[in-house]
């Protein structure tokens, strides 16, 4: 993501954990799913890496998930399955919710069904059409107001802003886990997207406190449904988990935290030695794979240029890419899965997604050698 990209630091933490199925859907898990140690688990005992993709949208000003214009939602859940990932990180937004507007008609084109529906009908069927396929959802609380993410002067910085308080974050969060309690594949929850505009991991000061409120988050979801994954992002864009294991986050449900860093390439830097990047992440976020109590991570968000024609940044991606081959304890979630962008800040709607791993038309890959990459982390 660019404008994201832009205020990223270096690289960063990662990583959530293993299987033997990565991506490769033959081995499914049987949801809901648990946590183990450093392991997520199934509902049969069976370690699970969550091998995801980002599908943005419903936090965006379409109020939809991206590509509905271009292809029939099926074609979309099919491409997610011929990638091979076993997950969706699913983006919404608290406006998306709360005002529930009637998507625009051009934004599902290809959908006529969806013609004059309200987003939340739209994101049933969306989740409904992936659990047929038994791809498994996890709930992103993204952004407040929908828009694209991140800055700091976006007004999305913290789990609160003025229009969207607190309460309004936990009541839509236990609305939204409510929701899908009944839904089995949907199987976890990424409390906030990002943390910044100062957010602190622990500290004197509640209004910056971010520790505490993925307590009180992680409680309203599990109070809902107490099945799901809770997942913690860190502050910094959610790039260092510093503390993390000198001050965990205590849930009412056992065996349900995972924490989520992300991890991208920071422009203008070289990418360091291949030792070097290990140190930093080891800095970041992998040391709590050491830590005891035992909580596995997952990193929520990474990728890189479509094509691979980038430069330091592909040369980051592709020791990245090893990292993870060389560390089965980490699994990852790739952004994003859209080939063409939503409305927002500094984006310009059906534009090609710089980033994306499918077609303008959502029919095809057309980063297959970010596929490919992304199959050899197995």
């Amino acid at each position: 993501m660019s404008f994201k990209r832009t205020f990223r630091l270096l690289l960063s933490g990662m990583m959530c954990f293993v299987s033997t199925a990565a991506w490769d859907l033959r081995a499914e898990a049987v949801p809901p799913l648990h946590t183990k140690g450093h392991e997520i688990v199934d509902a049969a005992g069976h370690p699970v890496r969550l091998a995801s993709v980002n599908w943005y949208g419903f936090d965006q000003q379409e109020y939809v998930v991206g590509g509905l214009d271009h292809a029939p939602l099926a074609t979309i859940v099919e491409m997610i399955r011929q990638i091979g990932a076993n997950s969706v990180r699913l983006p919404w937004a608290n406006e998306t919710l709360e005002r529930d507007p009637v998507v625009p008609g051009y934004a599902v084109l290809a959908n006529p069904q969806f013609k004059g529906k309200h987003a939340m009908e739209v994101m049933d069927a969306v989740i409904a059409a992936l659990a047929r396929a038994h791809v498994m959802v996890i709930l992103d609380n993204h952004v407040s107001r929908a828009d694209w993410c991140c800055s700091e002067t976006d007004g999305n910085g913290l789990w609160y802003s003025k229009e969207y308080p607190e309460t309004a974050w936990l009541a839509d969060w236990k609305a939204i886990a409510t929701r899908y309690r009944n839904q089995p594949w949907v199987i976890g929850a990424d409390l906030r997207n990002e943390l910044r505009n100062g957010a602190t991991w622990g500290g004197t000061d509640p209004a910056h406190d971010w520790h505490a409120a993925a307590e009180r988050g992680g409680k309203a979801v599990l109070a809902a449904n107490p099945r799901l994954l809770i997942m913690v992002e860190g502050p910094e864009y959610s790039t260092n988990l510093a503390g993390f294991d000198k001050l965990s986050v205590n849930l009412p449900v056992a065996h349900r935290l995972v924490y989520s860093p992300h991890a991208y390439f920071s422009g203008g830097q070289t990418p360091p030695a291949y030792e070097d990047l290990k140190k930093l992440y080891e800095t970041r976020a992998t040391f709590l794979l050491h830590a005891e109590p035992g909580v596995p991570l997952w990193v929520g968000e990474f990728g890189a240029c479509q094509t691979l024609e980038c430069g330091t940044e592909a040369d980051w991606f592709r020791l990245f890419v090893r990292f993870l081959s060389e560390n089965p304890q980490i699994s990852w979630g790739y952004w994003p899965l859209n080939g063409t962008q939503s409305s927002g800040v500094t984006r310009k709607y059906d534009a090609l997604e710089t980033f994306g791993l499918l077609s303008t038309d959502y029919k095809r890959v057309a980063a297959s050698q970010i596929v490919e990459l992304l199959r050899s982390i197995q």
